[in-house]
């Protein structure tokens, strides 16, 4: 039945992708477009896997988000490469429910997709997490390389600031790391795996259980 709903769930998220509209609908080459006043720097995803692979930065967007992050080079190396174990189901249930919905908006406000903004932000986001939770592990690489389209950080002047609610609270340090767009990488997975809603008779079968006789504790010898 789980595999089922589980199946179920994951064809949606991807419907949700294919239903965006024709002029989002590509591939997602470019998951990062920098986006300052009347500037657009695309940072596409092929310097994105160089960097995760090998530490190399070959992209001058990837190199300012990187020094405006909060963090080194190889710490958002790491935390991008970084894996949550999660249950598809448990994500899907949370993503779809109202509080997910709400978490997901908050997640999107200066980051969404490039031709519809914030219109499509929610689907596209929830559909790359559900995609890239899948198999059972999600990252920060993960969910961006399955980002439906691309995605752009805007900073325009009066409408958006280019800075990110970084979903860690009291976690990061500093207004980089709890604002930039590469510290909410690093976070979002974390943020993910502390939300997905268990399987509520998993959750009644473990509570119902007694509790285990205490044995002594021996020693290794």
């Amino acid at each position: 039945m789980l595999k089922r709903l589980a199946a179920g769930l994951f064809a949606g998220a991807a419907l949700t992708a294919v239903a965006l509209p024709a002029s989002a609908a590509v591939d997602n080459d470019l998951p990062i477009r920098w986006n300052t006043g009347g500037a657009v720097w695309s940072t596409d995803q092929a310097a994105i896997n160089t960097f995760l692979k090998t530490g190399a930065i070959t992209d001058r967007g990837l190199a300012s988000g990187i020094s405006r992050s909060g963090w080194t080079a190889n710490e958002i190396r790491t935390g991008f490469n970084k894996t949550y174990s999660v249950d598809l189901v448990g994500v899907s249930r949370f993503l779809y429910s109202d509080a997910g919905v709400k978490f997901l908006k908050n997640q999107t406000r200066s980051y969404f997709p490039y031709w519809t903004l914030s219109t499509y932000a929610v689907q596209g986001l929830r559909s790359a997490i559900i995609a890239d939770a899948r198999d059972g592990q999600i990252s920060s690489a993960g969910i961006l390389a399955a980002l439906p389209t691309d995605f752009r950080l805007a900073d325009t002047c009066n409408t958006y600031d280019g800075k990110q609610n970084v979903c860690a609270e009291g976690k990061c340090v500093g207004e980089a790391q709890c604002t930039s767009l590469l510290s909410w990488y690093v976070f979002l997975p974390a943020c993910i795996q502390a939300n997905q809603v268990a399987d509520a008779a998993a959750v009644i079968r473990t509570t119902s259980a007694p509790a285990p006789v205490q044995e002594p504790v021996r020693g290794l010898w």
